[in-house]
């Protein structure tokens, strides 16, 4: 029966990529020297839209991407993505000085992202996205206003539902409002 669950258990986990996004090395300078501590921030995914970040602290560094890795087990968020390879529309997002612009992009972009949030972008799945970084360059701070940007994104259906429209009503009004916008401009 155990070994039934550790199999179940193992399979679940196998599904998710996870990156080491950072290490930190501390130390504490106690009679005789100093003593190290690790700190470690781990993004986890499963490639099909799924999310997660976590940060584990251990004397090991082993162990504090296993905690790290488990935290962002526990944290993960979904979030929609347009033909399963890019966003749906652009997002800011914002954490404490770290601020991070998200673009879609068409096929055959790829990922144009600096390394923390090519992190999350590659273990969530997205092939296409352009993004930069405008705050800090402290990666606790890059991944969290990046994953508050990806809370931000919504899907047309999403926002068919919430509205009471159907998709294609929300999509051809879209579309008119793109063909005044052009003719307006081609006027000017």
């Amino acid at each position: 029966m155990a070994r039934h669950e550790n199999r179940d258990r193992d399979e679940r986990d196998s599904e998710f990529v996870d990156k080491l996004v950072h290490i930190n090395r501390v130390a504490k300078v106690v009679k005789g020297g100093r003593r190290f501590g690790f700190a470690a921030l781990v993004v986890v995914g499963d490639q099909k839209g799924r999310v997660g970040f976590g940060h584990g602290k251990a004397r090991e560094v082993p162990e504090a991407i296993r905690k790290a890795t488990e935290a962002a087990k526990r944290t993960m968020i979904r979030v929609p993505l347009r033909e399963g390879r890019t966003l749906h529309h652009d997002v800011e997002g914002r954490h404490g000085a770290g601020k991070v612009l998200l673009r879609a992009a068409p096929a055959g972009t790829g990922i144009i992202a600096g390394g923390p949030m090519r992190a999350v972008f590659e273990t969530l799945g997205v092939q296409d996205v352009v993004a930069k970084s405008l705050g800090t360059s402290n990666p606790y701070n890059m991944v969290r206003a990046t994953f508050a940007a990806l809370t931000k994104e919504d899907s047309p259906r999403s926002v068919a539902a919430r509205r009471g429209l159907k998709v294609s009503v929300l999509q051809s009004r879209r579309r008119d409002n793109n063909d005044e916008a052009a003719s307006a401009a081609a006027e000017a």
